[in-house]
């Protein structure tokens, strides 16, 4: 495989795998750009994204620009003379002038099979909406947002008991594998682009605070696909209760349950809780400012009588 000079733009954890293959295979990563460093983490120090830290370990020139559209970011990218440009979750809409100046073009790794779920969090809505499958897909980045021709996909399917972190661990690896696999396809121009169906458009929308809550007078597979679909980040939740006041608590892992009764009732010992139509019971939780427990060990430090009504 001959190796390609790239620029890598990704920001978050998902990015990382893709960014650690092409690495290995050998290609020359000219410089990667990344979101700019953040507030994170209690102290709400300043730190880089997880694309930037594994970059700058690795000795790969790293940039953090605010906007790619700064004529001077512009100019430096044209400068790099790249044979293609690699997006990963990057968090910044292209000008066409950066996705236009390396020789074959820019192509993006996308989480959802599209034209289904594009745009921000593909992976959350897929669960939220019950979708049986998604995917991870290689496209040729046009201006339009994850509108471009296909060139790879891989399907994944979602489990009952998937969440959007283990979705997104499994995404994460398929995807760096498609696109090691398929670089050396579209170097050498034998990369089949696909435009994508014209129905079946549907939008990932950014996830929004006010979602989280869970309302319990909604059906059981409603709640247990919220609750999944929002694990770990930012997670659905209640209020629990307690001789001090309602507990903010965030439902990490349910499964659907045949039981029935008042929305938000405790059905039993083990945090089966009632929903308009059936019941869920809860397997993981986390208090507010605690660390995440399975249900068991949650209960043996704040039990839960049957009866006690969630909010």
């Amino acid at each position: 495989m001959a190796a390609m000079r790239l620029a890598f733009l990704g920001t978050p954890d998902f990015a990382v795998a893709a960014l650690k293959r092409l690495v290995e295979a050998g290609h020359e990563v000219a410089c990667v750009y990344s979101q700019p460093p953040a507030p994170r983490g209690r102290g709400q120090d300043l730190k880089p994204s997880p694309v930037h830290a594994f970059a700058a370990e690795h000795g790969l020139a790293v940039r953090t620009p605010a906007s790619m559209r700064d004529p001077a970011e512009i100019a430096a990218f044209r400068a790099l003379g790249l044979d293609a440009a690699v997006v990963v979750a990057f968090g910044q809409i292209l000008p066409k002038e950066v996705l236009e100046a390396p020789r074959l073009g820019s192509f993006n790794l996308h989480g959802s099979l599209l034209p289904r779920w594009r745009g921000a969090a593909p992976i959350q809505r897929a669960i939220m909406a019950g979708d049986p499958l998604t995917g991870v897909q290689v496209m040729r980045m046009t201006e339009g947002l994850d509108e471009g021709p296909i060139l790879a996909s891989e399907t994944l399917r979602i489990g009952p008991l998937d969440t959007a972190q283990t979705v997104h661990d499994r995404m994460a690896e398929a995807g760096a594998g498609l696109l090691a696999r398929t670089l050396p396809l579209i170097e050498r121009g034998a990369a089949k682009e696909t435009p994508q169906a014209e129905g079946g458009v549907t939008y990932a929308k950014k996830i929004r605070a006010k979602e989280a809550r869970i309302d319990w007078t909604k059906p059981a597979a409603e709640v247990d696909r919220k609750i999944r679909g929002l694990s770990p980040y930012p997670g659905a939740w209640f209020q629990l209760p307690t001789e001090k006041g309602p507990a903010r608590v965030k439902a990490l892992l349910s499964a659907v349950a045949d039981a029935g009764g008042a929305p938000g009732a405790v059905l039993d010992d083990k945090l089966l809780v009632a929903c308009g139509e059936g019941a869920v019971r809860l397997l993981r939780v986390q208090r507010e400012g605690r660390g995440a427990q399975e249900a068991a060990a949650f209960l043996r430090g704040s039990p839960v009588a049957l009866g006690t009504r969630l909010t």
